[in-house]
């Protein structure tokens, strides 16, 4: 017999083990068990709870607009119009242009300017837009003046006579500066100078058209 505790019953001595049953000791054990998985659990939710980061947003806006731009011209230096290719202002020659003879000048002003919404400065480019039946004979030059009017005093010269009616030579521009505050911009004053020659043909007829460039600057 294994040592262990004895109890007399009676003048009888029973041995009893100190081993206990093995379902006391799984009883004894269970406590332990639940109070490591409880721990776990603890545990578990410990780590779940986590602190929310901080978070903050700075936005910038940018309003983005074109400026304004726009080219006028006139035939009188007084009113202003836009005069596209398919109504080009009609130039009034100081005689007239329908029963010309060999040796007649006529001449025509006219003027151009930036309209007061404009807000920048333009570089001017003339060319010759389209001509239509013959200009045989017909030179022409092209001035600047200081004033409304082919009258008035040249300051400088853009085409030099005598160019062919019709025709316009490469890189002939000016400036125009835009107007102040709300004011219209400055104008340039020109004057178109025509000449016929003996090569006029008798009753030809011709137009030309010339065109004024703008481009801001």
């Amino acid at each position: 017999m294994s040592a262990g505790k004895h109890i007399y019953f009676g003048g009888t001595m029973a041995a009893v083990s100190d081993t206990p049953p093995a379902a006391e000791q799984r009883s004894r054990k269970a406590p332990k068990v639940r109070a490591v998985l409880a721990g776990g659990l603890v545990l578990g939710i410990g780590a779940a709870i986590t602190l929310a980061a901080w978070n903050d947003s700075e936005f910038a806006k940018g309003t983005f607009t074109a400026g304004a731009f726009n080219l006028k011209g006139s035939t009188d230096g007084t009113t202003f119009t836009e005069n596209p290719v398919d109504a080009p202002a009609s130039i009034g020659f100081t005689a007239t242009t329908a029963n010309l003879s060999p040796g007649d000048v006529v001449s025509a002003p006219f003027a151009v300017r930036l309209d007061a919404a404009s807000t920048y400065d333009a570089t001017v480019t003339v060319s010759t837009e389209t001509s239509t039946e013959s200009l045989a004979g017909l030179t022409y030059s092209l001035t600047r003046t200081t004033s409304f009017g082919c009258g008035q005093a040249v300051s400088s010269t853009l085409v030099p006579a005598p160019q062919a009616l019709g025709t316009t030579p490469p890189g002939v521009t000016f400036a125009l500066s835009q107007g102040e505050g709300s004011a219209e911009g400055t104008p340039v004053y020109l004057c178109f100078q025509i000449t016929a020659n003996d090569a006029l043909v008798r009753s030809q007829t011709g137009t030309t058209t010339w065109e004024f460039s703008a481009q801001s600057q």
